[in-house]
């Protein structure tokens, strides 16, 4: 039973490819109701989760209920649940299913659903989307098994050797590897995504303040060169005060000179501001 299996064995089987059962004859699916566990034959449909099946070992689990296809009564067949009195096992011969370890017949496709009959032909006859046989699929998983089972006893072997070194027991060893090996990315993605979000809010926050300092260097520039503007204007206003302060005064001084100046003769100013004529008549 899988619920007996080591840990190992029923994680490897909860991980195998699920596919569809259509009837070969009616091309038709096999689907589960989640009501009451009946069975029922409806167009394919590979997004139905109802419709999705699985090799669980022996057993064949429909994703959709996670329940077991089982055998109730003399030939009726419904979904139970994998662990419980009615779970059955299947035996697949000549690419037919029946159950394992009874002559009841084989499942095949009817009017109302599916049901055991000892009449064989395509309506006995399960395939994948590929016109693949179940059978198949069971053979491929089995194949996949056999190698996770030689690869556990290798890794029986190096965990002894592991377990000499590092001073640690042997199931505490493989609880370890175990733990390791679930292959469960939740938490890290969840971490990713909570660093990528904080990551977020601090490169908006870096953006913003570099913004606003921008802006702040900007208006500080202009102010700067504006007054250095003002300040050169008003420097060169200053410059020129004296001169037209001066010149307006010295041309009403320079007025009377110039009118008592007849023509041919020469003045001389002296220092102390008295103007005289150089030659006198």
């Amino acid at each position: 039973v899988l619920r007996e299996w080591p840990h190992s064995y029923a994680g490897f089987f909860a991980d195998t490819e699920a596919f569809l059962m259509k009837n070969a004859k009616v091309k038709l699916c096999l689907q589960a109701s989640p009501m009451n566990g009946d069975l029922l034959l409806e167009d394919c449909n590979p997004e139905s989760d109802f419709q999705d099946w699985s090799w669980q070992g022996d057993s064949l689990m429909n994703h959709g209920t996670q329940s077991c296809l089982s055998m109730v009564g003399a030939n009726r067949v419904q979904t139970s649940l994998c662990n419980s009195a009615g779970y059955t096992s299947w035996d697949c011969s000549n690419s037919l299913l029946s159950p394992l370890g009874s002559s009841q017949g084989y499942l095949v496709a009817n009017r109302k659903g599916v049901a055991l009959n000892s009449v064989g032909g395509l309506k006995a006859q399960w395939q994948d989307v590929a016109d693949r046989s179940v059978c198949e699929e069971k053979a491929e998983q089995d194949r996949y098994f056999t190698a996770a089972l030689a690869s556990t006893h290798v890794y029986g072997h190096t965990a002894g050797n592991m377990t000499l070194a590092l001073g640690i027991g042997q199931e505490e060893l493989e609880e370890l590897l175990w733990f390791f090996r679930r292959e469960d990315p939740s938490t890290w993605n969840y971490s990713v995504l909570a660093l990528s979000f904080v990551a977020l809010i601090l490169g908006l926050l870096l953006l913003a303040i570099n913004i606003v300092r921008n802006r702040k260097r900007k208006i500080h520039m202009y102010r700067e060169a504006v007054q250095t503007t003002q300040q050169a204007e008003l420097e060169a206003k200053q410059a020129l005060m004296p001169v037209q302060e001066y010149s307006p005064a010295e041309l009403q001084k320079q007025e009377p000179v110039l009118q008592d100046q007849r023509s041919g003769e020469v003045v001389v100013q002296w220092k102390d501001g008295t103007v005289t004529s150089l030659y006198t008549e």
